[in-house]
């Protein structure tokens, strides 16, 4: 079966000479690729900390490949729009992998963060592109239904996961995590050369790398503002106060410089139409929940509960279950109910997965924090599926890539600001609660909970000193991600009543 595109404004007619199913195959390979990632690393962390050592630089492992991400998103997908998305995904796919190489060799955790921000600048393109992708060889009313299917890599990725990561960190080698992608990106790399084929009417266009920088500026310097400050350096110190000014000079050059630029990285007239304004600040807010989950509640089950790196891992685990089947849901939901009822459904259930997080203690059991992650799956997977549906439906070809990077690249922004916010706050709590105590115990003394024979051999004193403050510590991130569940709640309701409609 061969899809044709019709691009009436430019006059021109795109050919894909394959067939639909074996381009769906590719992409969700490379998006298997991108969400095994996000289990494997976050199970695999505890690991690698206790290994590398540095446990204040844990978020920063995080921080540096969402950066990269974040300021990366928006240029690939301007660019797909303007090269095509075959090249330009392509590209994301080689750097990720190289990345990949280097993370499974790295020696310490310095190396680990560069190699980290390698690995960031490839997959910005990845999510995106490849989400561009079905946009562009399925009709508006055929995507409801897809995104179900892409939502089910989730699925797949959350189940082999954490179980192939469990296992390679307790038998193995936590090294392993990061090699494991190389056959995948091999095989998505094959399959997008061999089946997606582009017909581009060729044009001189004008980048806008000024647009890019500048962005780069305001995200890197904000976001060492939020992991270092009161942490490693004081609010008040001329650091942070010359970075935070920095962060927002280069904001506001960002908006002018768009306001001006040919071709700007970031059209804020997309962002007029209410319900794409609306899906993107909601993908900030969920954003910054995401990361605060994903990346310490392994750490959570293993340093106070005590349990193995693969109960968890299947405690995340659950998350990405709950995130596929609501995304299948949904895809009949928005049918049904619009888009409006859809996301505040599953608004409600952020909040009701985030109160299960507040409440959880070294009593609850992994069963807690598993259920609590499915609850937070579930309202992830109602309102991303919702939010970009709608938004693809909302513009054209010529806008698709970089007004479905532009949601990714809000939800990102989130993860990076919420990382770095989250992960200093986490530091600051517990380096607070430990000098408070104990003075020769410090921050990176969390190390040894990590490990069992390394948590055996603590006195049981330090032991349950280091387990109380590591709970009250994660509570205090907890607590953060409730409150932005309930803002993202607050700001679903914004979506305008009238599409409220069926799709």
């Amino acid at each position: 079966m061969s899809t044709v595109i019709e691009d009436s404004s430019q006059g021109r007619t795109q050919k894909k000479q394959t067939k639909r199913p074996l381009v769906l195959a590719a992409v969700m390979l490379a998006m298997f690729m991108g969400a095994i990632e996000a289990t494997i690393v976050s199970t695999a962390m505890p690991a690698i900390v206790a290994d590398l050592g540095g446990f204040t630089l844990y978020s920063w492992v995080f921080s540096a490949y969402l950066l990269m991400n974040s300021v990366t998103v928006l240029l690939y997908g301007k660019l797909s729009d303007l090269f095509g998305r075959k090249p330009i995904l392509s590209f994301g796919i080689i750097i990720f992998l190289i990345g990949s190489i280097l993370c499974g060799f790295a020696s310490t955790m310095h190396t680990l963060i560069l190699f980290r921000l390698i690995q960031g600048f490839g997959a910005g393109a990845v999510m995106p592109i490849a989400t561009t992708i079905v946009g562009d060889i399925y009709t508006a009313e055929e995507r409801a239904k897809i995104q179900g299917y892409l939502s089910s890599v989730w699925g797949i990725s959350a189940i082999t996961g954490p179980a192939v990561g469990g296992l390679l960190v307790q038998y193995v080698s936590w090294h392993y995590v990061f090699w494991i992608n190389i056959p995948l990106g091999l095989l998505a790399l094959l399959g997008l050369w061999l089946f997606l084929h582009e017909n581009l009417t060729k044009q001189k266009h004008k980048i806008d790398y000024i647009g890019a920088v500048l962005l780069t500026i305001a995200i890197s310097s904000l976001m060492f503002v939020l992991v270092e400050g009161g942490s490693h350096r004081p609010w008040s110190s001329w650091q942070v106060i010359v970075l935070l000014s920095l962060s927002v000079i280069a904001f506001i050059c960002f908006i002018y410089q768009e306001g001006r630029a040919t071709e700007p990285v970031m059209p804020f007239s997309i962002w007029k139409e209410r319900v794409i304004f609306v899906a993107n600040i909601t993908s900030l807010t969920t954003g910054i929940m995401l990361i605060g989950i994903s990346s310490f509640l392994p750490t959570f089950v293993q340093g106070v509960m005590e349990q193995t790196p693969i109960v968890a891992g299947f405690s995340l685990t659950t998350m990405s279950i709950g995130w596929p089947i609501a995304s299948a849901l949904a895809g009949k939901m928005l049918i049904t109910m619009g888009y409006r009822k859809t996301s505040i459904i599953g608004g409600v259930f952020l909040i009701i997965g985030s109160i299960a997080f507040v409440t959880m203690s070294a009593s609850s059991g992994p069963v807690w924090a598993a259920v609590g992650s499915f609850f937070v799956g579930v309202g992830m997977g109602l309102t991303s599926t919702a939010f970009i549906v709608s938004i693809q439906g909302t513009v054209g070809w010529q806008q698709r890539g970089i007004a479905t990077a532009a949601n990714m690249f809000m939800r990102n922004l989130g993860n990076t600001i919420g990382a770095a916010l989250l992960g200093g706050i986490l530091n600051n709590r517990l380096s607070n609660y430990l000098s408070e105590r104990d003075k020769s115990l410090t921050v990176d003394d969390a190390n040894f909970l990590l490990k069992t024979n390394e948590r055996d051999k603590l006195a049981v004193s330090a032991r349950e000193l280091l387990q109380d403050g590591l709970t009250i510590s994660l509570h205090s991130v907890y607590y953060i991600v409730l409150a932005f569940a309930i803002v993202s709640l607050v700001l679903i309701f914004f979506i305008p009543k009238k599409d409220d409609s069926s799709v």
